[in-house]
């Protein structure tokens, strides 16, 4: 996962002056709820969140993130979706979770699964180029398409005048990543003449892309690292070449599975849910993304397993298959939206997708839209969610600062559907900027999370200060949430603690993601 990087909010200083117990409060009293809304006090079963947070520690996060890193040991080095390595994770958070005291599900979903038959650029000369089919691109013929190499005259590509004076009718056309979209550059280079298209990244990594959209162009188009497509750039400007640019797949059939668990407590009726992606990618173990989350979402459900008695219900969620493109959190909330009234029930989602980063920030997803418009529509409610997150960190005196809030992660399918939502996010590969250095610490002009989606994504990478933040800030979260959601929803008290509804009972879910890492993936240049 990665969003956008942030921009920077100071934590209130007079929230530490006044002292943060007094302003540890559950969201209706920070939002006007009057007295008898705060722990302790008020109506039905209030847990005292303020203490809850120091109970979720540091060490006992650690400890599920050496399991992780244990299992990625024993399974080729990765947790992905489909592979033993996930079985294995989501067997361990089953067994933690039922030692507690919670009933685990394993909610089934079936998916399309890209698997790649071919991904190569190839000069006449020998050279050959690993490449990646961009989303929405159609498959080349078996063997490829063969034409020469062409250029425009501003690299990037991105108008018919970068085209202008350039033979490249027949051509196989290598642009830059820059100034506009990937489709943007297909589409002017076909309507040139081009017979396929390759992006080449502007930064040291592989460019892993997307068109937007099915039936923009009818030739192939990839993404290739910045090295390897300078390269080419370099062989053609020598005095010609001949490229075959060969990227095809297909797709089969597979099912994979999220694991979810609620609470015996809380009103039946006022369900607030919490999640976190488990699997990872092929690269690496897999341990800030999203190990983290995981292990964090899982030391805040042991913890409250010894709460007796709370007012709403929490649901937990590990979700299965996001790096293939959020498949386990759509299939769950479409098949919720299939089911009269489950969506109802949900208060609103938090979200934990990388909360370890090693050049971290401390970021809250911008619901409120304060410092980022957000691309999507944003659920009402969703800013009041935010407010427990950032209302936290104030009362504490830590700075926090907006990151998007894109729907790039497993809360998407939730917005979408109208549940409010927000989440907590250290940073991915974005650039850490002087401004959050000095917030934060740690290094500008290098990412938040240098070894994002890499094999050296394991235990060494994780931040113990960032997990220090974070994991008090999401059980406090929780359990002011468990006690209280009326700013949101405007639902409040204990309610009908008998479970009269019964907890979900999932269906088997459909998905439609046809493979690409999500994370990865570049709606622009």
């Amino acid at each position: 996962m990665a969003a956008r990087r942030t921009t920077a909010l100071a934590g209130t200083l007079a929230a530490v002056l006044l002292g943060a117990s007094a302003l540890l409060v559950p969201p209706a009293a920070a939002h006007g709820g009057g007295p008898g809304h705060g722990p302790g006090h008020g109506p039905g079963y209030a847990i005292d969140a303020e203490r809850f947070a120091r109970q979720v520690t540091t060490r006992g996060v650690w400890r599920h993130l050496e399991e992780l890193q244990r299992i990625a040991d024993r399974n080729d080095g990765n947790r992905a979706a489909l592979t033993a390595g996930y079985e294995a994770s989501a067997r361990y958070v089953e067994r933690t979770l039922q030692r507690a005291g919670y009933t685990t599900t394993r909610d089934p979903f079936t998916f399309g699964f890209e698997v790649v038959d071919a991904a190569s650029l190839t000069l006449g000369t020998g050279e050959a180029y690993e490449v990646d089919q961009m989303l929405y691109a159609p498959s080349t013929a078996e063997g490829g398409v063969t034409a020469p190499g062409a250029v425009p005259t501003d690299t990037t590509g991105c108008t018919a005048d970068s085209w202008a004076g350039v033979e490249v009718t027949g051509a196989i056309a290598v642009v830059s990543r820059g100034v506009c979209s990937f489709g943007e550059k297909a589409v002017a280079a076909e309507a040139a003449g081009a017979v396929g298209v390759v992006v080449y990244n502007n930064v040291e990594e592989m460019l892993f892309g997307t068109l937007g959209a099915e039936g923009l162009v009818q030739v192939p188009v990839a993404g290739m690292g910045m090295a390897d497509g300078q390269s080419v750039v370099a062989a053609i400007a020598a005095g010609g070449a001949t490229l075959t640019l060969d990227t095809r797949f297909h797709t089969e059939e597979q099912e994979s599975f999220n694991v979810i668990a609620e609470t015996r407590t809380g009103r039946d009726d006022n369900v607030v849910m919490l999640g976190a992606h488990l699997d990872g990618v092929e690269e690496g173990p897999g341990i800030n993304d999203n190990g983290t989350g995981s292990a964090v979402l899982l030391e805040v459900a042991v913890q409250l397993a010894k709460q007796k008695k709370h007012n709403n219900t929490v649901r937990f969620a590990w979700w299965g298959a996001e790096e293939l493109g959020l498949i386990g959190s759509t299939a769950y909330v479409d098949e919720l939206a299939t089911q009269e009234g489950e969506l109802d029930r949900i208060a609103t989602y938090l979200n934990f997708d990388m909360v370890g980063s090693p050049n971290y920030i401390i970021g809250v997803y911008d619901a409120d839209q304060s410092t980022y418009e957000a691309p999507v529509v944003v659920p009402p409610g969703s800013a009041e969610t935010e407010d427990v997150l950032t209302g936290y960190f104030d009362a504490v005196g830590q700075p926090w600062v907006d990151t998007e809030f894109s729907g790039r992660s497993d809360y998407q399918a939730f917005i979408e559907n109208g549940v409010p939502a927000s989440g907590l996010f250290t940073g991915a590969d974005d650039i850490k900027t002087e401004e959050e250095v000095a917030l934060f610490g740690g290094t500008a002009g290098i990412r938040h999370d240098p070894n994002y989606h890499t094999v050296a994504d394991d235990l060494s990478n994780v931040s113990r200060e960032a997990i220090g933040i974070m994991a008090p800030a999401v059980a406090f979260a929780t359990a002011s949430l468990a006690n209280d959601t009326s700013a949101i929803n405007g639902v409040s008290g204990p309610g009908d603690q008998g479970h009269h509804h019964g907890p979900w009972k999932p269906g088997k879910g459909k998905g439609h993601w046809r493979g690409h890492e999500h994370g990865t993936l570049e709606k622009a240049s």
